[in-house]
C-alpha cells in the first residue's frame, strides 16, 4: 500500500518534471522565432501563448539570469535549466530506487 503511494509520488513529480522541461524548450523556441519576426506576437493567440511561456518558466530562469555572465545576445539560461531538470530527475530516480529497491548503494554512485 505504502510503497503505491510512493511510486504514485515520484511518477507525478517526474511527469512534472517532464512537462515543465517541455514548456522551458517550447517558451526557448517561441522566443528565438518572435526574436527573428517569424512569428507576430501581435497576433492576440500568438501573443497568449508566448505570454503563457514566459509566465510558466520565467521564474526559473531569472534567478539563473542573474547568475550567469552576459554572452551578448545568445541567452544560455534555458540550457542551464534543462540541465538542472535533468540532474533532478536522475536524483528522484536515485530516491526512488532507494527507498522502493532498498539500493541504498544507488544513491552515492
Amino acid at each position: 500500500m505504502i510503497t503505491d503511494l510512493i511510486e504514485m509520488l515520484f511518477s507525478v513529480a517526474h511527469g512534472l518534471l517532464s512537462l515543465f522541461w517541455w514548456l522551458v524548450i517550447l517558451s526557448a523556441v517561441f522566443t528565438t522565432l518572435s526574436s527573428f519576426g517569424v512569428l507576430d506576437t501581435r497576433n492576440r493567440m500568438v501573443w497568449t501563448i508566448g505570454d503563457f511561456l514566459y509566465r510558466t518558466t520565467e521564474p526559473a530562469l531569472r534567478p539563473i539570469r542573474r547568475i550567469l555572465p552576459t554572452f551578448g545576445s545568445i541567452d544560455f539560461s534555458p540550457l542551464v535549466l534543462l540541465l538542472a531538470i535533468q540532474l533532478l530527475q536522475s536524483f528522484l530516480g536515485r530516491i526512488h530506487g532507494a527507498i522502493v529497491f532498498g539500493n541504498v548503494q544507488g544513491l552515492f554512485l
